[in-house]
């Protein structure tokens, strides 16, 4: 029997064993044997440069997982820690365990906001207007930016920090915000009528809400009880941001009216489209502030005596107000079928979904 391993190690990247009439080819530990059966390449563990983990990598049957210290989160790529951050309508929220502040003292960009203690951790409250907040619009996400700097405390703190085991610390501090959305409503405004929750440490909608308001001054929506509405009243309707933001635009791209509550339902009636009014019967009114889209149209229902309710959908795009050439700035825009088709297959907007009313349609005299 001849060893096969003698020559060239049997084509063996690493190991050879030899067989009779024949050999096998095996790695060492942490390598892992490839497709071919002869060359052994590095397994991803925490033995190969600790996994790719910011902080703690821990084995798990075959693989591995990353772990964070106490009062850090693992971030969306499954490998990093960071510091919770709550991107809320109204603020952001950031709590740094106290582990990591030390004996320094945090603040924002600007220098004058402050982290307050409760003993665990130091937390930061702000919105999107103060301490030197920076907004973006990148791609399709308005981006809110600002910076957490931990410095040295010029005197001992009333929590008992008398030493310090670093300089200085610096945390970027990121929400994200969709710019469009999709926001449904019945004739009556969402009896909850709460902003749309926020899903992740780092991402955050930006609030609108789907208003139906009671006369065309647009200052008093309907709120406990629906609204029974007659075909020859008048629908006043609008989209009303819950914060005020400088900087930015708005463009109600769409909106249509369904017999039930369904976003997909295949009867619609369009009111407005690509930007563009699509019923001559709508009348829109100029509103106090700029973020807001107030309407006015004819009550109208559905053909069929089932069909007793209207539903209204209304996608919202958010642009930056100095950027010329956004999709905002461009307003009514009427596209052929291709354009609209090439559109959605390279457009990742993220919708976000209101759902409330119906209006009552009375159809006694």
């Amino acid at each position: 029997d001849e060893n096969e391993c003698e020559g060239n190690n049997g084509g063996c990247s690493d190991i050879c064993i030899n067989l009779k009439n024949s050999h096998r080819c095996e790695c060492g530990k942490g390598r892992v044997l490839k497709e071919d059966g002869k060359t052994c390449e590095d397994i991803e563990g925490c033995q190969n440069n600790n996994g790719g983990c910011s902080h703690n990598c821990v084995p798990f049957g075959d693989t591995y997982q990353c772990q964070c210290p106490r009062g850090l989160l693992l971030s969306e790529d499954n490998h990093t820690c960071q510091v919770p951050v709550i991107c809320k309508p109204s603020n952001i929220e950031v709590s740094v365990p106290k582990e990591i502040v030390g004996g320094l003292e945090l603040s924002l960009t600007n220098s004058s906001c402050k982290g307050t203690s409760n003993g665990t951790h130091v937390n930061i409250n702000f919105n999107l207007k103060t301490c030197g907040t920076v907004m973006n619009v990148v791609s399709d996400k308005i981006i809110a930016t600002n910076e957490v700097t931990g410095m040295p405390k010029q005197t001992p703190g009333s929590n008992g920090d008398i030493i310090i085991r670093t300089s200085k610390i610096i945390i970027p501090i990121t929400c994200e915000f969709p710019r469009l959305y999709t926001i449904s409503e019945g004739y009556v405004a969402n009896l909850k009528n709460s902003p749309m929750e926020i899903i992740g440490h780092s991402r955050g909608t930006f609030p609108f809400t789907l208003e139906i308001f009671k006369d065309k001054d647009f200052d008093e929506p309907y709120k406990e009880n629906k609204p029974v509405l007659k075909l020859r009243d008048s629908l006043y309707f609008g989209i009303e941001p819950l914060m005020r933001v400088n900087g930015l635009e708005t463009l109600v791209e769409s909106c249509y009216a369904t017999p039930t509550s369904k976003i997909d339902e295949i009867l619609k009636y369009y009111l407005i489209q690509d930007g563009c009014v699509s019923d001559d019967a709508v009348k829109q009114y100029t509103s106090k502030d700029h973020l807001a889209k107030h309407f006015q149209v004819p009550v109208f229902k559905f053909v069929g005596k089932d069909n007793k309710e209207v539903f209204l959908h209304c996608q919202v795009l958010v642009c930056g107000a100095t950027d010329e050439r956004s999709r905002c700035a461009q307003g009514c825009r009427r596209r052929m079928r291709r354009e609209v088709d090439m559109e959605e297959k390279t457009s990742h907007l993220s919708n976000h979904l209101l759902t409330g009313g119906p209006i009552l349609i009375d159809m006694e005299e």
